[in-house]
């Protein structure tokens, strides 16, 4: 028999409890967010097999997510949620009692591995062989896939990573 967490439990196992002044994320705009990174990546992965202009999408995104994550307001994905689809009754809000500071370092990880991606994707050159040019396009699918289990399944690896590193006195959790 299990029984329904607490107020003030993590969501997820392994999450750090204590919730300070019950503070509520709206899962909507992270689902939003998470929609916009995988469709994002897909049009480059897609695309470029048409034109190769269309890796730029993956330096652009990888702004996109560290701009957010260090300004949440200026969030590109979560603004066009809270400014056209939540008001227009497209997207409905769906507030949870949770932390905002797991998820903004799961985006900021995922902006990092998009920086590294970009990093090979335009130094790949025949000096560093074939193996150098696939780990561009591998590691932003691997932003994509990690998004589209977030959104998906609901687990979010970034913020498990946030909750470990806190756990083990890395970061401030």
């Amino acid at each position: 028999m299990t029984t329904a967490p607490s107020p003030g439990s993590p969501r997820n196992p392994g999450e750090a409890s204590g919730f300070v002044g019950n503070p509520t994320v709206d899962h909507s705009a992270l689902k939003v967010n998470q929609t916009g990174i995988v469709a994002t990546v897909l049009v480059a992965f897609i695309g470029s097999a048409l034109s190769n202009w269309l890796w730029v999408l993956i330096p652009l995104l990888a702004l996109v997510l560290l701009v957010g994550t260090f300004s949440p307001q200026l969030a590109l994905f979560k603004q066009l949620y809270f400014k056209v689809l939540k008001p227009r009754g497209i997207v409905k809000p769906r507030p949870v009692q949770d932390r905002p500071e797991p998820h903004n370092f799961a985006q900021g990880l995922g902006g990092v591995f998009l920086l590294v991606a970009t990093f090979f994707l335009y130094a790949a050159t025949p000096t560093y062989g074939v193996v150098a040019a696939a780990i561009g396009p591998a590691l932003a699918l691997l932003v994509a896939i990690l998004a589209f289990v977030n959104l998906a399944f609901g687990y979010c690896l970034g913020c498990q990573i946030y909750y470990q590193l806190g756990k083990r006195g890395l970061i401030r959790a």
